[in-house]
């Protein structure tokens, strides 16, 4: 609801139209189990999109790390706004870091990715699978049920929450998150009103969507679903690409590495505005699809490679739906 909020007070902006809120729970919101036991893709977003379908709303704002690579033919990911910070953060009560936790400390995340990094940073610690909203996760720190848990940095920061938890950012570069962590999708039906369509792709952020669009693609590429354990980060530094990827296994001690450094040059003309339905990694910019292309060349690369050094035998592969 936070991160719909934002996106709805930019779209009056841009549009001059109120924009009205409308909640609606997936099964990812009741279901406490685990992310990895929920049938992996789409539990977040299957009975959004049924009500978008239905016309009880006319756009949704989703996580984009929550959405499955393939995109319904009758959607259309019509924007991606500015991404914010991506990384994952350890949250503890005294500031240790990670790696100096004492073995047997006990760190909550419902994540296999999140799993498989924590345990490769520090193979004596326990995890304990933990769902619910931000605000209680942090609390069961603070009362000491736990030593620590994991969050995404977006997620804290859109919230902004009061602590007195230690926050300690992982950087990307040996930690990559989760493909689209810290991005938004707007995603509405493909025969949505022109002016509408119109409004929301001016939220749309070239250089997020490339990067996107590469990690939706690596994700893709080698048939995992949006819960397994792959981290996968694209961003940019000027023109410069820089895409970190990593497939573990479960307890952490396996990964398979790709680096990648490109550069990706933008042109200026249209560079906000989309063109034509993609095909579920983002929609393409209007005088960029061949950008778009570009972007699912690289990521296609980069899944090829990890495949040819054995992802393949350390991830659950999947065909996302």
């Amino acid at each position: 609801m936070t991160q719909s909020g934002h996106v709805a007070r930019a779209l009056e902006e841009v549009s001059g139209r109120p924009v009205e809120l409308v909640q609606i729970v997936s099964e990812g919101d009741t279901n406490r189990g685990s992310l990895s036991q929920l049938g992996g893709t789409g539990v977040f977003a299957t009975r959004l999109r049924e009500a978008l379908a239905a016309g009880e709303c006319d756009l949704l704002v989703h996580s984009l790390k929550d959405l499955p690579t393939a995109q319904p033919e009758e959607l259309e990911i019509a924007a991606t706004p500015v991404r914010a910070d991506a990384r994952d953060v350890i949250l503890t009560r005294d500031g240790t870091p990670l790696e100096q936790l004492p073995a047997g400390s006990v760190i909550g995340t419902g994540s296999p990715r999140r799993i498989a990094q924590v345990l490769r940073a520090n193979p004596g610690l326990r995890i304990h699978d933990l769902r619910g909203n931000v605000d209680s996760r942090m609390q069961r720190v603070v009362d000491g049920e736990l030593s620590a848990i994991v969050l995404a940095a977006a997620g804290l920061d859109r919230l902004g929450p009061e602590t007195p938890l230690h926050y300690e950012q992982r950087d990307l570069g040996v930690w990559p998150t989760a493909a689209g962590q810290g991005a938004l999708a707007v995603e509405t039906r493909a025969d949505a009103d022109p002016e509408l369509l119109a409004a929301i792709r001016r939220l749309d952020d070239p250089a997020t969507r490339f990067a996107v669009t590469v990690e939706r693609t690596v994700l893709g590429g080698i048939e995992a679903g949006c819960h397994a354990p792959v981290g996968v980060h694209a961003r940019f530094e000027g023109d410069r690409l820089h895409v970190q990827a990593g497939v573990y296994g479960p307890d952490g001690q396996q990964v398979v590495n790709v680096a990648l450094t490109e550069t990706v040059s933008f042109d200026t003309p249209g560079r906000g505005y989309i063109h034509r339905q993609g095909s579920g990694n983002g929609a393409d910019a209007a005088d960029g699809v061949d950008q778009i292309d570009h972007a699912r060349d690289i990521g296609d690369g980069i899944a090829r490679r990890l495949l040819e050094r054995g992802a393949a035998d350390l991830v659950p592969r999947e065909s996302p739906s």
